[in-house]
């Protein structure tokens, strides 16, 4: 079965606009949410983790003729960065050539004509989609145009400007979305429909989510504080993540210039248990974590030890939002199966970025494993002594071949992604 390799990636994020501003914000390791600028945030918390301002995308407003919010140009903004990182280009349209909105991705360095548009497949995510309109019409703030949206069109949009004719999928099953539009992307290249997948997920302020976890006693006063003693729940962060997914065979074909890593092992389960909250005994997300481990072939502190070498576990990144239980749960899980693993916290460096949070998570773990470092952690204050994980607060080199990537959601909905290094 060919290896699913990732050739391209792409961020907007509260760290600014790029995977080079991400990777130097995973280093200085110092953010902290802000009051969003919303006259009608009449919550106790109204606070977020945001894409400052000077690098929010000024356009698209629209895409044939649809307005489009601001979660699908958060999408097309990673879209197109991951695209011109893989050196592809997007695809010819009707007229035969790029429309307008090409993107940065048709320089002379990439290679869009060897493509076959059929084979080209977008798996995207997103927990509340372009929700930004639809409440701007219930307050009296329609988009110039007047024209009603879809609120998830984020996959049709990255597929139609990049050209795609292959599935073109948006997930949405909350905070676990991103995870499993990445792991459906490596199915459909492992099964053979797709070469190339354009894969990850955008999610933007919503007034209404914000309340709604405010009204649940879910947002801590502070900040995103996973695995703290005095953390009060999690803070919510917006942006864009996107991989570009691609078959071994092709990426050597092409000569792909860059590969980051490989998605290496997945595993999908459900708590079945409860609406809102996980299972207490974690046997699902633990059955997830060793079929993802299975599937790499990965080994775990809990068989070989941090000192494994190439074929071990080198980190983990968790799903840890800051809420009570999901984080005493997931510690019990990981000080069982992965003793001694350290863990990188994505949530404590730019909040929970609900649909997107898979997606960021994997491409840390991506510039992770590319760069061989593991950034030092957010300090979240003094530790849970429930959650006996270790959270370094200095940056290390890497020392196995894999990390493990956990996203859980609402529903009980649970996956992990396994990512490993490129083969040489």
């Amino acid at each position: 079965m060919d290896d699913v390799l990732v050739t391209g990636l792409g961020a907007l994020s509260p760290l600014g606009a790029g995977t080079g501003a991400f990777w130097r914000g995973m280093h200085k390791a110092d953010t902290a949410p802000s009051r969003v600028p919303d006259p009608l945030a009449h919550m106790d918390h109204p606070l977020m983790y945001l894409v400052p301002e000077a690098d929010i995308p000024d356009g698209p407003e629209e895409q044939d003729g649809l307005p489009l919010g601001r979660g699908s140009r958060f999408a097309l903004a990673a879209a197109r960065e991951a695209v011109a990182d893989a050196g592809l280009a997007a695809l010819p349209g009707p007229s035969g050539v790029p429309g307008p909105e090409a993107g940065p991705g048709t320089g002379p360095d990439a290679t869009g004509g060897g493509l076959d548009p059929r084979r080209v497949a977008v798996a995207l995510s997103t927990g509340m989609g372009d929700t930004d309109l639809h409440e701007g019409w219930w307050t009296g703030e329609a988009p110039a145009s007047g024209r009603w949206a879809p609120p998830f069109p984020l996959a049709s949009v990255v597929g139609g400007w990049f050209g795609a004719q292959g599935v073109n999928t948006c997930v949405s099953n909350a905070c676990a979305a991103s995870g499993y539009a990445l792991s459906v992307g490596a199915d459909l290249i492992r099964s053979g429909e797709a070469d190339v997948v354009i894969a990850g997920g955008a999610e933007a302020y919503s007034r209404v989510a914000l309340a709604c976890f405010n009204r649940l006693g879910a947002i801590d006063p502070e900040r995103c504080r996973p695995f703290a003693v005095e953390r009060q729940g999690t803070v919510f962060g917006e942006g864009a993540a996107v991989l570009v997914l691609e078959s071994a065979t092709h990426a050597r074909a092409r000569g792909a210039r860059t590969v980051y890593g490989r998605l290496a092992g997945a595993g999908w389960s459900c708590d079945a248990y409860h609406a809102t909250a996980p299972e207490p005994s974690g046997e699902q997300i633990e059955r997830a974590m060793r079929e993802a481990l299975r599937e790499a072939g990965a080994g775990t502190g809990a068989e070989s030890g941090p000192e494994s070498g190439s074929g071990g576990l080198g980190f983990v990144i968790p799903h840890g939002t800051g809420t009570e239980l999901n984080d005493v749960v997931e510690s019990r899980v990981l000080d069982a199966l992965t003793p001694r693993t350290p863990l990188y916290s994505v949530k404590a460096l730019i909040g929970h970025t609900g649909g997107a949070a898979g997606a960021f998570a994997a491409l840390a773990a991506s510039l992770v494993l590319h760069h061989r470092t593991l950034p030092p952690n957010v300090p979240v204050g003094e530790r849970d002594p429930e959650c006996a994980v270790p959270l370094p607060s200095g940056s290390a080199p890497m020392t196995g071949a894999y990390g493990l990537v956990n996203a859980y959601a609402f529903g009980g909905n649970n996956i992990s992604l396994v990512f490993g290094e490129a083969a040489a």
